[in-house]
């Protein structure tokens, strides 16, 4: 069970970051265009929430069954990395992801709503991108 968790972790991080990229993009690029805000960039925006709202329920199902996660070990780069850097930076992130998606749901005028998108999912893609375990940061970690 915890081998299928982590590829489907490792796996699936890999639309949650399209998912980011396209609407991180998206509104930026209708934030300059001043464009109109339409269904299809309000779907985009959801399904971009929820790839990473399923992200994090399957990193706090890892997290409370991984032997990478031990607070005994905290002076090791690997233990600390897993059980303190990497879910407090992806919870960090995912909250602005959140933010951003509401925030923009109540706001009128197209253009607040896509640099509110923007900004806060931009901010959050940047994060995720810090604290993933890349397998260049030798994290015992691989590409899936």
């Amino acid at each position: 069970m915890y081998s299928g968790l982590v590829h489907a972790h490792s796996g699936l991080r890999w639309i949650a970051l399209l998912l980011l990229l396209a609407a991180v993009g998206t509104a930026v690029s209708r934030w300059q265009k001043r464009s109109s805000f339409t269904e299809s960039n309000r779907k985009l925006y959801l399904f971009t929430l929820i790839s990473v709202h399923t992200q994090l329920v399957l990193g706090l199902a890892l997290y409370f069954m991984s032997p990478k996660v031990n607070f005994d070990l905290m002076s090791d780069k690997v233990y600390r990395f897993y059980t303190v850097e990497h879910l407090v930076g992806m919870l960090i992130a995912i909250v602005l992801v959140t933010i951003g998606y509401s925030r923009s749901k109540r706001m009128s005028g197209a253009m607040n709503k896509h640099k509110t998108v923007a900004i806060f999912m931009g901010l959050g893609l940047l994060i995720i991108l810090a604290m993933i375990p890349w397998p260049f940061r030798g994290l015992g970690a691989g590409w899936f």
